[in-house]
């Protein structure tokens, strides 16, 4: 946990001070630094620091009397328990996209108010959905003020770990071939410049990893190409001269990280700039000459990463395998553990498993924060013990596990719930639910190019049934040892945007939940891959789900009444799949674990 709520009042209290002498009357701190990241570098997460709300997701605004802040169902308990105190109101929202915050703002101010915001860190597209809202009630938009820096003292500065080449057994693509395809996007959409802030796909791109960013092998960068070459802005310091011999051989100059701004402003005039809206800040956008034509378009490198080539996925499926086979492991002991009378927490789980991958071949770190939440604690998606919180595993009821590895060859997303004791028949009727939902959407067959949207219901239809859903999307995309977000395709609820259409070698989530807040929680997460499936002509290509995640799913829980023949029988060709892969990986208790577990149902 963080700072005291009362250290968080007073942080407010001091930030709202300061907008007088700014001649502001309102402000906003949105989750987010200048790469429009999810998962934030120390110096860029004031909104944590200000409010105490840890989430990974929430923006916080206030005015010179109130503030608030804004969060969807993930974080509400979380919220509410971090907020407690320190006088900021919880806006509970429908989805981390909602954008209720800029209504808030609008409704808080008066004509002729100034509204500020670090414009280094407000996403373009954020900063117009703003500005229109403010100038509907005669208000403006201050974009040149970051009200933190006159009240936060011990800010950290930039991180300096080292950049490094992703291992050349692992790649899948040069990067002189991943430079072409972007530079033959490039030309297609009439470009002569391309300038990216977004720290995944810088990674791709150049086929280098860092360790900037907590679970996220990455590292701050911008980068700005042309027809012949490209730039690579790092702080100084960060790329050894070995490296940067290998990127100047492929036409990539490395220049100092806070040299991008002023490389924008000197684009000629005749310039055509792609830049995309949704991953490059409003700061960077003002920074290139208003005679220069900017062309709007997602990176071209979005939706390249999101499509693993047949040598990648040959190594995430490995990859899945170690993860498994640590996975055994881990629950082989801790069931002995439990049968012993050992005293197990949430933290011990953290603990346990994460030594368990570390011992794996590859594994480089986790991937995210663990979840372990034991009943109460599971009903919050995005929970997260701490050594003044956290709960002993005893009794009955059910243990949610969330957690994942970044591997050379893959990154990993997990979730099962375990039965503690004797799960009641509640328990079990929403496990069984939740697992047919997970079981529906991975049988899936569906027309290339389907946007991904479009198979959320697939999950959420054996809850439907019963008047029940969850308030999370079914699948975000994942990267390849990289984030463990990844667009642009999202199964949920989202408004599907073209972007968002299925293409082979796509890598998705699928992890239907169900929670009961205060009592318990459900979720059921594997990784599936896109594959073709068998073409029915005249109806064109299809595609359907490889599942990639390896690791039993626990039968106990199951209300078998309540699952169909087909559904049982794709449970035990999977815990078939299971028990073949991992069996060479494992042995002694970890082996026996595996058998038990795979038993047919």
């Amino acid at each position: 946990m963080s700072a005291t709520p009362n250290v968080h009042a007073q942080r407010i209290a001091a930030a709202q001070s300061t907008l007088a002498d700014l001649g502001l009357a309102a402000c906003l701190v949105p989750s987010s630094d200048p790469h429009i990241s999810e998962y934030l570098p120390a110096r860029w997460q004031g909104r944590e620091w200000l409010s105490g709300f840890t989430g990974s997701m929430g923006t916080l605004a206030f005015t010179r009397t109130k503030a608030a802040l804004f969060a969807d169902s993930r974080y509400w308990t979380q919220a509410e328990t971090e907020l407690a105190g320190s006088g900021i109101e919880l806006v509970k929202i429908d989805s981390g996209a909602a954008t209720h915050h800029v209504q808030w703002l609008a409704q808080a101010v008066q004509a002729g108010d100034v509204v500020g915001v670090d414009g280094a860190v407000l996403g373009l597209a954020a900063a117009a959905q703003l500005k229109e809202a403010l100038t509907k009630v005669g208000a403006t938009l201050r974009t040149d003020v970051d009200v933190l820096a006159p009240i936060w003292a011990d800010r950290a500065g930039l991180p300096d770990a080292p950049v490094y080449e992703h291992d050349g057994a692992f790649v899948g693509s040069s990067r002189a071939d991943k430079l072409a395809l972007v530079r033959a996007a490039m030309a297609k959409a009439g470009a002569s410049h391309h300038f990216i802030s977004t720290v995944d796909d810088i990674a791709w791109l150049f086929n280098l990893r860092g360790s900037d960013v907590q679970y996220n092998p990455v590292f701050l960068a911008h980068a700005l190409l042309d027809a012949q070459g490209a730039t690579l802005f790092v702080a100084p310091g960060k790329i050894a001269s070995a490296l940067t011999a290998a990127l100047a051989a492929d036409g990539v100059r490395v220049a100092d990280y806070a040299q991008a701004s002023a490389a924008l402003a000197t684009l000629p005039a005749t310039a055509q700039l792609l830049l995309d809206p949704r991953r490059v800040t409003l700061g960077l956008r003002e920074a290139a000459p208003q005679g220069v034509k900017v062309i709007e378009a997602i990176n071209p490198s979005v939706l390249f990463k999101s499509r693993k080539n047949a040598l990648e996925a040959a190594h995430i499926r490995q990859a899945m395998e170690q993860d498994g086979a640590a996975m055994c492991a881990f629950y082989a002991w801790f069931e002995a553990a439990q049968a012993r009378g050992e005293r197990i927490t949430e933290l011990t789980i953290d603990e346990q498993l994460s030594a368990e991958r570390a011992k794996r071949p590859g594994f480089m770190g986790l991937s995210f924060n663990t979840i372990a939440g034991f009943n109460a604690n599971g009903a919050m998606p995005h929970y997260r013990a701490t050594p003044g919180s956290h709960a002993v595993i005893e009794g009955n009821g059910l243990l949610l596990i969330d957690s994942g590895g970044q591997y050379l060859g893959g990154t990993t997303d997990i979730t099962r719930v375990w039965p503690i004791g004797t799960p009641s028949a509640a328990q079990k009727r929403d496990y069984t639910l939740v697992l047919r939902g997970t079981i529906g959407l991975s049988r899936a067959r569906f027309p290339l190019g389907t946007l991904s949207p479009a198979l959320d219901a697939l999950a959420r239809a054996p809850l439907w049934e019963h008047g029940l859903d969850y308030g999370h999307g079914t699948g975000h995309g994942v990267g390849y040892f990289l984030a463990v977000h990844e667009g642009p395709q999202s199964i949920s609820k989202a408004i599907p945007d073209a972007n968002m259409a299925m293409q082979p070698g796509m890598i998705t989530s699928i992890e239907p939940g169900l929670y009961r807040p205060g009592q318990w929680g459900v979720r059921i997460e594997n990784l599936v891959l896109n594959v073709a499936a068998a073409t029915n002509e005249p109806f064109g290509a299809f595609l359907e789900f490889e599942t990639l995640t390896l690791c039993p799913i626990d039968t106990r829980c199951i209300q078998k009444d309540l699952l169909r023949a087909d559904e049982i029988a794709w449970l035990n060709a999977y815990h078939s799949t299971v028990r073949t892969r991992l069996s060479p990986l494992v042995d002694g208790a970890a082996r026996d674990w595996l058998l038990a577990r795979t038993e047919p149902l």
